[in-house]
């Protein structure tokens, strides 16, 4: 990608010396063969805030969530090459005001496996202070495939991501849960595929978390049932705004399919489409389901994960962006006034 592409999205392109490059490559080298994490480092953040956090006027200056950008928001830039993941992570920082970033694994193939090249992104995010949370894995097998070998191949096949997201210092991969056959059988063929996952995660620290992103998985009884049936402490959920589609035109209710799946919930994406001339977001009422996500008791990053077509991506985002932070800000001002409103508050939970 020319460095004329990286400015017209609105970053600057990024500059690594030779030897600093080379010294963090084999850094990543040493810590990938270790199992180690290069950058970053945190421990996987906690779903509420600490005991300890800081109570009244502190308190006040702490968001009740944070807000990160997801790569696939600029899949349309990304697919058409006039941007690449560290023109991503630029943009983060420089034209949307953000500091953490969720990757998507269909644009990280030049990275995977290249430690020179994760050491690249790696400084790369530790220069612009932007943090790594994620990466989403698509594409890898079936975890609840109901022939044996290939849920094993499945498994084994997202170690790689598992590798990768240590050395950034990301907190989790996010996988699918698909699977095939009756009801009870695919749930307890994803729990056995994702609990086998989980446990690899666990060997780096790092959590396996499911989205609802079609078929049963985006039945909300469902994944549920199927956290409850793995029963890892590294397996959670990230629930999606908008992806409820069971197929065949029929739809889950978005709201309720939340609100079973927050009390697993390691991550969640504020899916968007397009908005009204309000701000509002034409397909989900944010008000409501972001004060089931804060009832839940959830306090750290949510994901935009812009998929409009009708506008641009840089706008989409914005827009996504300026929504969610009205939206933090109503429901602080309530809670912090004692007041409550709307399902998934704590009073109605």
């Amino acid at each position: 990608m020319t460095e004329d592409r990286v400015r017209a999205h609105g970053a600057e392109p990024g500059r690594i010396g030779r030897r600093g490059f080379i010294r963090g490559a084999l850094a990543v080298g040493a810590a990938l063969g270790a199992g180690g994490r290069l950058f970053g480092g945190d421990e996987p953040a906690p779903k509420e805030a600490p005991k300890d956090a800081p109570k009244g006027p502190a308190a006040a200056a702490e968001p009740i969530f944070r807000i990160s950008l997801a790569e696939w928001s600029l899949h349309r830039a990304l697919g058409k090459g006039d941007l690449d993941t560290p023109g991503f992570v630029r943009a983060a920082r420089d034209v949307y005001g953000l500091d953490a970033v969720e990757y998507v694994n269909s644009f990280l193939k030049r990275q995977v496996g290249d430690p020179a090249a994760t050491a690249e992104l790696g400084k790369l995010c530790a220069d612009t202070g932007v943090k790594s949370l994620l990466i989403m894995c698509d594409g890898e097998g079936r975890l609840g495939d109901p022939d044996e070998k290939a849920r094993a191949t499945a498994v084994e096949n997202h170690r790689k991501w598992l590798d990768m997201a240590r050395a950034l210092g990301c907190r989790s991969i996010r996988v699918n849960a698909a699977s095939e056959g009756a009801r009870e059988e695919q749930m307890k063929l994803a729990a056995d595929g994702l609990r086998r996952l989980a446990e690899l995660g666990a060997a780096q620290e790092l959590d396996v978390i499911v989205e609802n992103h079609g078929g049963l998985s985006s039945d909300g009884s469902w994944l549920a049932g199927v956290m409850k049936a793995a029963a890892h402490p590294r397996l959670g959920t990230l629930p999606d705004f908008g992806n409820f589609h069971l197929g065949d035109g029929k739809w889950y209710d978005r709201y309720r399919g939340v609100e079973e799946l927050m009390p697993f919930a390691r991550a969640v994406s504020a899916k968007s489409h397009g908005f009204d001339e309000a701000g509002n977001e034409t397909g989900t009422d944010y008000r409501r389901m972001l004060r089931i996500v804060v009832g839940a008791g959830y306090r750290v990053h949510i994901g935009i994960e812009f998929e409009g077509d009708r506008i641009p991506e840089r706008e989409g985002i914005l827009a996504t962006k300026k929504l969610l932070e009205r939206v933090r800000d109503e429901i602080a001002a309530e809670r912090s006034g004692g007041t409550s409103k709307g399902p998934g508050t704590e009073e109605e939970r």
